[in-house]
């Protein structure tokens, strides 16, 4: 269900953006004759649907995720707990070499934080309030290590990218498809008929499906980056326990929003065909993956 709302929101996104396209005359991508593709066209209009959703949503990352989360950013600390909160990620952005992001804590019980934002030195850094609460403080520090470490290195723009380049070869070729089905099956000669705007559809569900496994394996794989940072800026032992802590807690609710779980550094657990889909690596490997750099 989760999969098949994401895949309906970006339907929707790209429809407007289809419509707004069309206001400005950039979505005639039809030959001279009417009867064949511009590709160049079509190529050109794709780019501006696919890199401009994912532009968009980039730049409205920090704002969706307060929204979403209810998250809390800490502008002036009101106990020790924030206050200690905020000196750490002071620390550990300097210690990055990046600016200092935005504080905040999101009310959830379930141990979780998240980084996103559009530029490495306007970022949003948040943890939950359970793991505030429940996690000692060298498990926070790694754990906000590990969000600072996703800022560093640029992973939020890089994701946009990935994002955005992938939209746009599932646009073109879900449209080169339903063009040549739309001549050869359902034999229209000229513009655009019901069989292309159906067949437009179908594939660009079912190539977005198979741009989303692309999308969540090099997700998957800046985790052990994310979790390296943790373990350098923060400290080993706590980047390792507080992963550790993450599994021992992993039967509870995932309270995380299905748009922020990438950016989060706990996401839950799947398998089977749904492991596929998974933004985050085992939490076993991940473990592994630090005890074997230290070695």
């Amino acid at each position: 269900m989760r999969i098949l709302l994401l895949i309906m929101t970006n339907i929707a996104i790209m429809v407007l953006l289809f419509v707004v396209a069309s206001i400005f005359g950039v979505g005639n991508y039809l030959d001279e004759t009417g009867t064949g593709l511009d590709l160049q066209a079509l190529l050109f209009f794709c780019f501006i649907l696919g890199m401009g959703g994912a532009a968009i949503s980039l730049l409205i990352s920090k704002w969706i995720a307060k929204m979403s989360t209810r998250a809390k950013v800490i502008d002036q600390p009101k106990n020790q707990n924030e206050q200690w909160l905020v000196d750490t990620v002071r620390e550990l952005a300097e210690e990055a070499g990046i600016g200092m992001p935005e504080v905040a804590i999101f009310p959830a019980e379930q141990a979780n934080a998240f980084a996103t934002g559009w530029n490495r030195n306007n970022a949003l850094v948040a943890v939950s309030a359970g793991m505030l609460q429940r996690f000692p403080r060298e498990e926070v520090k790694a754990v906000m290590a590990h969000e600072i470490g996703h800022v560093a290195n640029g992973d939020m723009i890089t994701m946009s990218l990935i994002q955005g380049v992938l939209n746009t070869f599932v646009l073109f070729i879900a449209r080169i498809i339903a063009f040549a089905v739309d001549r050869v099956v359902f034999k229209n000669d000229s513009g655009y008929g019901i069989g292309y705007i159906v067949v437009t559809i179908v594939m660009q569900i079912v190539l977005g499906i198979l741009a989303s496994m692309i999308v969540m394996w090099f997700s998957r794989r800046r985790e052990f980056r994310a979790d390296a940072w943790g373990a350098t800026l923060g400290s080993q032992a706590g980047m390792i326990n507080a992963l550790q802590r993450l599994k021992a807690e992993s039967g509870m609710p995932d309270q995380m929003p299905e748009n922020l779980n990438a950016f989060g550094i706990n996401s839950g657990k799947r398998s089977g065909i749904q492991a596929m889909f998974m933004s985050h690596p085992p939490i076993d490997q991940r473990i592994k993956a630090l005890k074997e750099s230290s070695s």
